[in-house]
């Protein structure tokens, strides 16, 4: 029996929420630099529930895991326009094409070499979409492919921790001796030559507009409406968010100028992933959770390991310029917004945007190649 019991809404709901905050207060601190907010909101999330604090149901939970989270796929999509995407990426769109690629060879090779137990398959799905896109792809294909929410923290723990180690390895990769004599980069020599490593950042400072975020709650309530019917009239209810993501890219791509005047629409989504996290470690049992979670950090770093390989090998060969294979294998390994970042510190602002559009076009297809990932494996 917990202190907080499942009914209590109004107890629960601060909980979920601080979390969700924490989270986004370790985001934008040092401790950000370091590892991520999501590992903390799951970590302390864990032990709330596992000291008995809090419950592992509630109605609460009920709520965000069946309406909130889904809802948050069209707000942190609405932007994807595809047109826009291939026009700004550039040559990076080809190293993640290649990153992807090198992705599903790491899944399938790791799949084939550890021994992963029944939750294999649900696995190799998660971490193909989660790898190719980001943490809403980890998510939407989890859900797709039946995870239950012990197995996902388990599964996102030890990814959080191989995409932080990733992330210092893309950090790193350009002070490498053998890699600097190896993979030449006009790029990264005129950016030691202007020496503008810090000039090009810009404080980016969100605007927020009530009538464009609620008007975007009611089109992403909408969609979601419409891909529930259209899911079970064809009997396909199990990939629902499958259909919520290609109907909201529908839309985008229709709807281009209007969707992207929006305001406060994407902050909104993240807000409603951030108490989806809360809720996984609130509802999390530690002892299958450590049960699953060294498996799926080696599962995880032979996936990265094996990304680099067949990224660095075909930089290599097809003389793609270091600094984009670096920015196309972390636009999938990372996600845009972290790439962006990288980037912008290492002093190379032609590479921020590309890194942005490359990594939100990682968004839409991971979905679905997570899934068929999992379906094939299965």
């Amino acid at each position: 029996m917990s202190y907080i019991i499942g009914e209590n809404i109004l107890a629960v709901s601060a909980i979920v929420f601080f979390l969700a905050w924490l989270g986004f207060w370790i985001d934008n601190n040092r401790l950000g630099k370091v590892t991520s907010g999501v590992v903390w909101i799951i970590t302390i999330g864990i032990i709330f529930s596992n000291f008995h604090l809090t419950p592992f149901e509630s109605p609460v939970y009920d709520v965000i895991d069946k309406y909130l989270v889904i809802t948050a796929i069209p707000l942190l999509l609405f932007k994807a326009n595809l047109r826009k995407i291939f026009r700004d990426s550039g040559r990076v769109m080809i190293t993640l094409i290649i990153a992807a690629l090198g992705v599903i060879s790491g899944v399938i090779i790791g799949y084939m070499v550890l021994d992963l137990g029944e939750i294999g398959p649900k696995v190799a799905g998660v971490y193909t979409a989660g790898y190719i896109g980001g943490a809403m792809n980890f998510f939407a294909v989890s859900k797709s492919v039946g995870m239950t929410p012990t197995e996902f923290s388990a599964a996102i723990g030890a990814s959080s921790f191989v995409s932080v180690i990733g992330l210092l390895l893309l950090a790193a990769l350009p002070s490498i001796g053998i890699v600097k004599r190896n993979f030449p980069s006009r790029i990264m020599d005129e950016a030691n030559v202007s020496g503008e490593n810090n000039d090009n950042k810009k404080s980016a400072v969100s605007e927020i507009k009530l009538a464009h975020m609620t008007g975007a709650l009611s089109l992403s309530f909408s969609i979601c409406l419409f891909s529930e019917y259209i899911s079970n009239l064809i009997g396909l209810s199990q990939f629902n968010i499958l259909f919520v993501t290609l109907f909201t890219v529908t839309i985008a791509n229709l709807l281009p100028a209007q969707l992207g005047k929006l305001k406060g629409e994407y902050e909104l989504g993240m807000v409603f992933m951030y108490l989806f996290f809360a809720m996984v470690g609130l509802k999390t049992n530690m002892t299958t959770f450590f049960d699953h979670a060294l498996i799926l950090f080696v599962y995880g770093m032979m996936i990265i390991i094996i990304q680099f390989v067949v990224v660095l090998t075909a930089a290599r060969v097809f003389k793609i310029d270091l600094a984009e294979a670096i920015t196309g294998s972390g636009a999938a390994i990372v996600g845009p917004a972290v790439t962006a970042a990288v980037v912008s510190s290492k002093g190379w602002p032609t590479m921020v945007t590309p890194a942005i559009m490359t990594g939100i076009f990682g968004y839409v297809v991971a979905n679905f190649i997570g899934v068929a990932l999992t379906t094939l494996l299965s």
